[in-house]
Parts: structure tokens; C-alpha cells; sequence
């Protein structure tokens, strides 16, 4: 019920989001380019919900539309926009085209009402053309299109109802506020059509804006100099609410309840679905199946090139060595971000740089993610004695609340098996961590979430040449030289550049290449120095870039506004994202 309520608040949300306040004057202007009309406004916000509905749903019931670049949504909507700015500054070219005449007839039989004849039609595609646009503006909708509808179709289904019947509503609150503004200026009426014309005008520039990707500089710059008009920040905390809501309803002290009682209380563990891979077991496949009746099995979701998992590593593993002998078992889930953590060989590496010594599973396609109903990197599950969850934590942080469950769990377990364990103590897991300062987002360089790029066209795949400005914004990437924009990366074509002002005290990149590529490091200007992280070189403020990881390039005991500049002095860097510490 939570989440459906928040797929609702969030339609009505979505249309104050930045990539879909660009687009408002198209809904509100379409339903006045003759004169208001609310009919015009339900059909073309309710062709539109519906087609963000038929989008997704398709979307995730066929593998036919995976490998569609973002580039055909792009140009359908915005070609469909300025076909409709013409046919709005030249009425005659609609009658012209050879279709409309027998569509305008079928209409005609159909509603018998000269006005809708020459425009149900033309409203019905307006609204769809915009589905595939509204539909990615939304934390919320991403939730539910990634982990609801895979494993629960029929409740997925539901809260993208939801989300749709928010965005309707929404939509059609601000086009009758437009239509009322409009009747009382009274020039709805204009015998020159001055506003016909203007709204003509206005389609035809978002069109092309839609096309050409300028939307999205708009959407960033709304973004970066904005920040009241960025929405979805509501969602996140709503959504954050709601899994804190969670993970505290199972942190109720366990006591020795019976298994009814516990069945009343906690909800029961999904079993590892679609593992792809083992490691630290030896070869042999685990389950949770197996642990069950004999131990207690903390799951971490996690992935090795997310600083925010690689920062509760240090627990777990810490955790593993504490606990083991007395019944808990750690089993990390890693669920990749990026194409290159799929490969079994690059996780390995990565366990023994990292120190892991636990068992962790690979769980390529989403499948235990899904099982359990995951949104989060890192999440830690703590699975008891039964195989109830009675523990869960989303993120960082409250690494003693979790220790303490873990070892009431385990004094539960102990007095069911009759062994002996620890006295149930405070948490005496001690990681200093500085996390205070960070005031940079996490930025992605590839074109599928590049929203924070400064000097291009985000979104914007394919071979490019980018000039650095004069002056920087903050949270913001630029890129100089030639560079190679793909959908998870962007790869260096020769020697090239990129600038971020940041604020944090570490800077790390995730970075690979297909033959080492040297970089050069500047910090406000200046070689990093001793202000080098441990994957550059603190003399020539050099970093060699090969293997698939994270990079860390910036280390300063004091947080503070700085710039990072990277000289790549060859082709072939493949800079994925700049995560900060």
C-alpha cells in the first residue's frame, strides 16, 4: 500500500519534474490553439498516461524493444512536435496529407462532431508521443519497472496505474489553470490568431529542442542552478521513508518467539535464484536452503565499483570474522551496475583486492535482486535461525543496529542447538569513516544517465569533439577533446580532458581500458601531490587506467570545493562515473 501511494504523489510530482517541465507548454498549449476546450486537455493527458502505461508494460513483457537506442524515442517525439507546429502555423497542411481525409471521415461517422473530426485524432498521438518522454522522469517509476513488475506483474501493474492516474491528474490541473489564465486575458479570441500561431511557434522549437537533445541541457540546468524545482528529491525521501518504515518493523527484538508468531512478524527469505557464479566457496554451489535449522546468513547486495558498498565492506567482513565460529554465514550477492562487473574473473580480482574472504554469489541477471524485492546498493538482509528476515538495512550507516541483530540472532540460535555463544555486548566494530562534506552526486559519463554533463548534449550517444569553457558550475562534468559517448561510458578517441568541481574529500573514478592509458591528475590547477589517492602516483601525479574498477584519484583530510582536472593522455580510457568520498 506504501508504494502505491507513493506511485501516486509521484504522477502528480512528475509533472513539476525538469524533464518534464520543458514539455508543459506543449500539453497546456494544445488544448487552446483554436480555444479552450476541456475535452481537448482529458484526451490528450489520458492518451498520454495511457501510452506511458502500453510503453512500460511492452517494454518489459518483450525483449524486442531492449536494444532500441534512446535516439528513436527522440525523434519520434520530437518529429511528431514540429509536424505539429507546422500543421498548427499552417492549418492547410493538415488537409493536405493524404491519410487525414479518410481518418477526418471515419471521425466524422464515428462522433458526428465537426470540431473533434479535425482534432481527436491529432490530440490522441500528441498525448502518445509524449508517453516514452514522461515515462523516464520518475525515481519512483524506475522502482517499480525494475523490481516490482519482473516478480509481481499484477501488483507492477497496479502501481503503474497508480503513477499514471497521478500524472493525469496533474496534467489536467495545469491545463485548465492555463485555459482559465487565457479566457481571462482574452486572447484566446484573437481574429489575427496571433496565438495560434505563437503555440505554432512554440511546438516547433520544443520539437527540435526534443530532437536535437537541448531538453535535456534545460532539464540539467534546472538541475544545477535550480534545485527547488527538482522533484524527484521529494520521491527519494519518500521512498527512503517508506524502507526505513520497513527495515524498523523488523528490528523488533526476536526474544524466542515461535515460528507462528515469527510468521506474524517477519516476512520469509526468498532462496538465491539465477546465480551465474560462485566464489570463496570453493567451486560448490550454496543456497539458503542449506543453512537453514544450522546458521544465521546475513545477504549483502552489493557491487565492486560502488563506493557506497565498498564502505560497509570493512563491517561485513569484520562481522565474518567475529561471528563465524559462532553460526553466521555472509553470503554476498553481487548484482553489477555496469557491463564489465558481469564478468566472473573481474569480481574475483576484485574479492582479493578487497580483502572478502566470505562466500558471494553472482547474481548477473537480477534474479535474487528481484527474488527479494531489492532497491538499494548496498542492502544487507539478516536471515535467522528459520529463515525469517528479521533484520533489514538499506545504505550506510547504523552498522551497530545491524551488529546488535546479529547477535541476537545468533543468541537465539544458541539456545535452540544448544551451543554457546558471546554475551550479547555494544557493537565493537570501530571503522573510522569521514563521510562529512560530501556534497557531490554521484556523476555518470555514458549517455543513458550523463544528466550532469556541462558542455554537451546529455543523452547524446556517438563520436563528439568537446571544447572546455572559460568558467565551471559546480556538480558538473565537462569533457575536452574528442571522446566517444557510449550508453555505460565514455571512451577517449586521442588525448583528451575532463574538469569537474566537486566537493568532497576523496574523488574516485571507475575507469578501464583495453591497453593501459596513462593520466595526469590536476587538483585546483596543480599536481595532486600529497593530496594523491592510492592509485596515483604522489611524484608525477600520474594514474596508469587498465583493469575494469574504481580508481581513487583525490584523497584530502579536508573536505572543501575543489577542482579535479584528468589529462588522458592517450585513446582509449573508458571513464564510467565519478563517485565521491
Amino acid at each position: 500500500m506504501a508504494l502505491f501511494i507513493i506511485a501516486l504523489a509521484a504522477g502528480l510530482l512528475t509533472v513539476l519534474a525538469p524533464c518534464t517541465l520543458p514539455l508543459l507548454p506543449v500539453i497546456v498549449g494544445r488544448s487552446i490553439s483554436d480555444k479552450p476546450n476541456i475535452l481537448r486537455t482529458i484526451v490528450i493527458a489520458s492518451s498520454l498516461g495511457a501510452s506511458v502505461f502500453l510503453f512500460t508494460i511492452v517494454l518489459k513483457a518483450s525483449t524486442v524493444f531492449i536494444n532500441v537506442p534512446d535516439a528513436f524515442w527522440q525523434w519520434t517525439s520530437g518529429g511528431l512536435l514540429i509536424i505539429f507546429g507546422l500543421v498548427t502555423l499552417f492549418p492547410t497542411l493538415w488537409d493536405r496529407l493524404p491519410f487525414v481525409g479518410a481518418l477526418n471521415r471515419s471521425s466524422n461517422r464515428l462522433l458526428a462532431q465537426g470540431y473533434t473530426r479535425q482534432t481527436l485524432f491529432g490530440d490522441i498521438i500528441m498525448g502518445a508521443a509524449l508517453g516514452p518522454v514522461f515515462s523516464t522522469c520518475s525515481p519512483t517509476y524506475f522502482i517499480v519497472l525494475a523490481t516490482v513488475l519482473p516478480v509481481h506483474p499484477a501488483e507492477g501493474a497496479l502501481y503503474l496505474l497508480a503513477y499514471c492516474a497521478g500524472l493525469i491528474m496533474s496534467l489536467l490541473f495545469v491545463s485548465v489553470v492555463g485555459q482559465r489564465i487565457v479566457m481571462a486575458l482574452g486572447i484566446a479570441s484573437d481574429p489575427r490568431a496571433l496565438l495560434r500561431r505563437g503555440l505554432g511557434l512554440l511546438f516547433l522549437l520544443i520539437g527540435l529542442a526534443v530532437v536535437t537533445g537541448y531538453d535535456k541541457v534545460v532539464e540539467s540546468s534546472l538541475l544545477s542552478h535550480a534545485g527547488i524545482f527538482d522533484v524527484t528529491l521529494i520521491e527519494q525521501q519518500l521512498l527512503e521513508a517508506r524502507s526505513n518504515s520497513s527495515s524498523n518493523a523488523t528490528t523488533t527484538p526476536m526474544g524466542l518467539l515461535t515460528s507462528e508468531q515469527k510468521a506474524a512478524i517477519y516476512p520469509k527469505a526468498p532462496e538465491l535464484a539465477g546465480i551465474d557464479g560462485y566464489l570463496n566457496t570453493d567451486g560448490q554451489p550454496i543456497n539458503l536452503a542449506q543453512y537453514k535449522g544450522k546458521d544465521v546468513v546475513l545477504i549483502d547486495f552489493w557491487t565492486y565499483s560502488c563506493i557506497n558498498c565498498l564502505r560497509t565492506l570493512p563491517y561485513t567482513e569484520a562481522w565474518y570474522q567475529k561471528y563465524k565460529d559462532q553460526g553466521l554465514v555472509i553470503i554476498g550477492v553481487h548484482t553489477p551496475e555496469f557491463a564489465f562487473e558481469h564478468v566472473e574473473a573481474n569480481v574475483a580480482a576484485a574479492l582479493q583486492k578487497l580483502g572478502v574472504t566470505y562466500p558471494v554469489v553472482l547474481d548477473n541477471e537480477y534474479a535474487t535482486w528481484n527474488a527479494f524485492g531489492n532497491e538499494y546498493w548496498p542492502r544487507e538482509y539478516l536471515v535467522d535461525i528459520d529463515g525469517y528476515i528479521v533484520h533489514d538495512h538499506a545504505g550506510e550507516g547504523d552498522y551497530d543496529v545491524t551488529e546488535h541483530a546479529i547477535q541476537q540472532a545468533l543468541a537465539e540460535r544458541a539456545s535452540r542447538l544448544g551451543t554457546t555463544t558471546a554475551a550479547i555486548a555494544t557493537s565493537t566494530v570501530e571503522v573510522q569513516q569521514d563521510l562529512s562534506g560530501i556534497g557531490s552526486p554521484e556523476t555518470y559519463f555514458g549517455s543513458n544517465r550523463n544528466e550532469y554533463l556541462g558542455n554537451g548534449t546529455p543523452g547524446q550517444a556517438g563520436a563528439q569533439n568537446f571544447t572546455l569553457p572559460q568558467s565551471v558550475q559546480p556538480n558538473t562534468l565537462y569533457l575536452g577533446g574528442p571522446w566517444d559517448i557510449e550508453p555505460e561510458y565514455a571512451q577517449s578517441s586521442g588525448p583528451a580532458t575532463i574538469e569537474y568541481l566537486y566537493s568532497a574529500h576523496d574523488i574516485y573514478l571507475v575507469g578501464s581500458a583495453a591497453t593501459p592509458v596513462t593520466i595526469k591528475v590536476l587538483r585546483d590547477g596543480q599536481p595532486v601531490g600529497s593530496y594523491a589517492g592510492a592509485d596515483v602516483d604522489p611524484k608525477t601525479s600520474t594514474a596508469t587506467i587498465q583493469e575494469n574498477r574504481l580508481y581513487r584519484l583525490v584523497h584530502d583530510t579536508q573536505a572543501g570545493p575543489h577542482t579535479i582536472e584528468i589529462e588522458v593522455m592517450s585513446p582509449g580510457l573508458q571513464a564510467y562515473t565519478f563517485t565521491f568520498g
